[in-house]
């Protein structure tokens, strides 16, 4: 059983949703029209980091206001050639607008097809959700985009961080990926990982 209010959802029947929906509720009385205002994506993010691009987002985790709306959203800032490496969202489906510059964006199916497009100003890109897919600045210039989700929390896994910036042992991702050992090796000392064997 599910008891909608206007901006509050209490599900009675799953206990870790009721959790997350407490954990963020506040009572009518306390809520002033400041809940519903998010201003963090009003800057643009530091894309002087690995992947050349920032994501800023408004999850229900740095905006209570989208608690039990089945909604949020995140700005993508990304400077030349800065890319949005390969995740999924296994909790919401995704829509990315382009608001400037051009995005190779992409997906692919649990049936192994590929789905790419360049997307630029004014256009639309839709993931479904749980699949992998990724973002691409090829326009040469800093390109900036909002994504959209169905969810107040959409999960993020990023493959190459859950094989690599952990001490899952090298011998289990060589076996598991079919990579070989010095691409391990190079992962893992990227994104700050253990586990290497020693070769």
């Amino acid at each position: 059983m599910i008891l909608c209010l206007d901006f509050f959802y209490l599900a009675v029947t799953l206990k870790v949703h009721i959790a997350l929906q407490v954990a963020f509720a506040k009572a009518e009385a306390n809520v002033t029209v400041d809940d519903f205002v998010f201003t963090g994506l009003s800057k643009a993010g530091n894309t002087s980091n690995l992947i050349s691009a920032a994501v800023s987002p408004a999850l229900v985790a740095q905006f209570p206001g989208v608690n039990g709306l089945g909604l949020s959203i995140a700005r993508l800032d990304l400077a030349p050639a800065g890319v949005i490496p390969i995740h999924t969202r296994p909790g919401a489906s995704e829509i990315l607008v382009v608001i400037k510059g051009k995005i190779t964006a992409g997906f692919i199916s649990s049936a192994n097809s590929v789905n790419v497009k360049t997307v630029k100003r004014g256009e639309i890109f839709v993931f479904p959700q749980g699949l992998l897919h990724f973002q691409v600045n090829v326009g040469g210039r800093k390109a900036i985009a909002f994504v959209s989700f169905n969810s107040p929390n959409p999960g993020l896994q990023i493959p190459d961080f859950a094989l690599s910036a952990n001490n899952l042992t090298s011998a289990l991702v060589e076996k598991t990926t079919f990579l070989d050992p010095a691409q391990v090796k190079k992962l893992k000392g990227i994104l700050g990982g253990t586990g290497y064997a020693w070769f």
